[in-house]
């Protein structure tokens, strides 16, 4: 099959900042069908001795013939496997003459191609299979993966065959060192890449997982929660009525709600119906595991909620609450914990794990109702809640201990 337009020439590539010496990186560039592709000879000249209109150096020095013959033999490469694929009876194209250059067979697949291949499938699923805070969290790790290879291999993309144990423990090693992320947060990121690895087992592109006797157990975190006079606390401070009264209304609504910032955000009036008890619920899908989540609204809640059923925002946004960006909301919520007295670090996922401990399952209310209404995929996930309680229990218990021991 013949190609249209065929293109080969050498240029050095404008650097994102210039060499102490003045280098560039040489690259060739292979053109089909106005097809363009780059690689690079792994060689480096400087611009003061670059025929550009030639692609070549300049110059009778050793150097240059060095280099020159060098491109040359690049060239005839080029030229080679363009042959190869004519007589192959293969369709000519930038892409199949580099995978020649770089010794790759059409089979042969490298991780960045197939993680944006899944990362494509998340955006075109997105809203339907996928939630956009899933997406970012993709995005977010192949951007990791991509600078983990640059910085231990050196090269743009890795082949997924060479994919072993060794790539698994250096790239939690970086994660940790490099990007200075805390141990669950590396797990977490581990966990997405063994997504895409796993794929590529499934599919035969990996006869093995590289993932095999790697410990992804994540570490027990102390989660905070507001105790029920701190949580009195907040209720009974008067804010006026500006930002921060707002942001302290929305705060208390999800400590009575167990609702996530992305989802108090988006809660529609829509998303309240009368439950089976005749009361007010909240029905939503949850934003980040996109899971159903049924609440029905306590009597502190509902009075925050009517608070807001004439504001200008929510009336013509049809929500619930004048939700603001969660940047400024975490920063006015400092300043609420310091005009409350409270030292601890009051963010809104403080306030969902408030409402699964002082609010629900310290009151009684059974874990499995928790879970529910928390919209967990896994009770697991409900139960490091329970942990906290069972710490206050044995608090409570040793003061008592203490009292009755005088």
């Amino acid at each position: 099959m013949l190609e249209a337009s065929f293109g080969l020439n050498f240029f050095l590539k404008t650097p994102s900042e210039e060499n102490r010496d003045g280098k560039r990186h040489v690259y060739l560039r292979v053109t089909v069908n106005r097809q363009v592709k780059d690689i690079s000879t792994k060689r480096q000249w400087h611009p003061l001795k670059w025929n550009v209109r030639a692609g070549r150096a300049t110059g009778n020095k050793e150097e240059s013939k060095e280099l020159n013959g060098y491109l040359d033999i690049l060239t005839a490469k080029v030229y080679q496997a363009k042959k190869t694929l004519l007589d192959a009876d293969k369709e000519v194209t930038a892409e199949a003459i580099k995978n020649i250059l770089l010794g790759k067979t059409e089979n042969e697949k490298t991780i960045l191609e197939v993680f944006q291949e899944h990362n494509d499938q998340v955006v075109a699923l997105l809203g339907t299979d996928f939630a956009a805070g899933t997406l970012e969290r993709y995005k977010t790790s192949l951007d990791h993966t991509r600078n983990f290879i640059k910085w231990k291999y050196r090269v743009d993309d890795f082949e997924i065959k060479k994919l072993d144990y060794e790539f698994i423990s250096q790239y939690e090693f970086w994660l940790k060192t490099v990007r200075k992320c805390a141990h669950n947060t590396t797990m977490k990121y581990l966990a997405n890449f063994k997504k895409i690895v796993l794929l590529c087992v499934k599919k035969g592109w990996l006869t093995r997982d590289p993932f095999y006797g790697f410990k992804m157990t994540k570490r027990d975190v102390d989660r905070q929660a507001l105790t029920e006079s701190e949580l009195r606390r907040v209720w009974n401070k008067d804010m006026g009525v500006g930002r921060l009264s707002h942001v302290k209304d929305i705060f208390l609504f999800c400590c009575y709600t167990g609702l996530a910032y992305a989802d108090v955000y988006k809660l529609k009036r829509t998303e309240v119906i009368e439950g089976i008890d005749g009361g007010k619920w909240i029905t939503i899908n949850r934003q980040k595991t996109d899971t159903p989540s049924r609440i029905p609204l306590l009597p502190m809640a509902l009075e925050l909620m009517e608070k807001y059923q004439d504001h200008p925002q929510c009336v013509n946004e049809n929500r619930v609450l004048p939700v603001l960006s969660n940047q400024k909301m975490n920063s006015y919520l400092k300043e609420i914990a310091d005009l409350c007295v409270i030292e601890k670090n009051i963010t809104f996922h403080l306030a969902r794990h408030t409402f699964a401990t002082t609010v629900t399952l310290t009151n009684g209310v059974p874990i499995e109702s928790v879970s529910k209404m928390l919209g967990h995929r896994n009770i697991k996930t409900t139960q490091q809640y329970a942990k906290i309680v069972d710490r206050k229990i044995s608090d409570d218990m040793t003061k008592l201990k203490h009292i009755l021991c005088k």
